[in-house]
């Protein structure tokens, strides 16, 4: 008999995150599953970008508590976005499917980074990490 096992969304009390989290991820479903995770883990409010330029009208509309960069967007990298949130103080990690050999600029070369695809407690860990700062 075959034993099928369903996969559960991470659920967190919500009490360490951030309450608005900003995605810039240009794959939807990449950016669709990072959304419900954000959110099963008590995150209010979770908003996703595609590129640098809706990035940067988001956050100047409306700056996030935290984000999330995919490091290689369709013809472009996120690090005018990195520049931005550090700027402004606001703690972002670095989401790269490259590993080791993503290209960071030496003045990111310390921020944190999620491979993907990354485990739930690794995104929690990461949104935990956040909440220390």
């Amino acid at each position: 008999m075959l034993q099928v096992t369903m996969m559960a969304p991470a659920v967190s009390d919500g009490s360490n995150c951030p309450a608005d989290v900003l995605i810039v991820e240009d794959d939807p479903i990449i950016a669709i599953d990072f959304e419900d995770r954000l959110l099963g883990f008590g995150v209010k409010s979770v908003r996703t970008v595609g590129s640098v330029a809706q990035a940067l009208t988001a956050i100047a509309a409306d700056a996030p508590e935290f984000a999330l960069l995919d490091v290689g967007l369709s013809r472009e990298n996120s690090f005018a976005v990195a520049e931005r949130l550090a700027a402004l103080k606001i703690p972002f990690v670095f989401v790269t499917g490259y590993g080791a050999d993503a290209r960071i600029p030496p003045e990111f070369a310390g921020q944190p980074r999620l491979q993907k695809p990354c485990s739930s407690d690794a995104l929690e860990a990461a949104l935990q990490v956040r909440a220390a700062d």
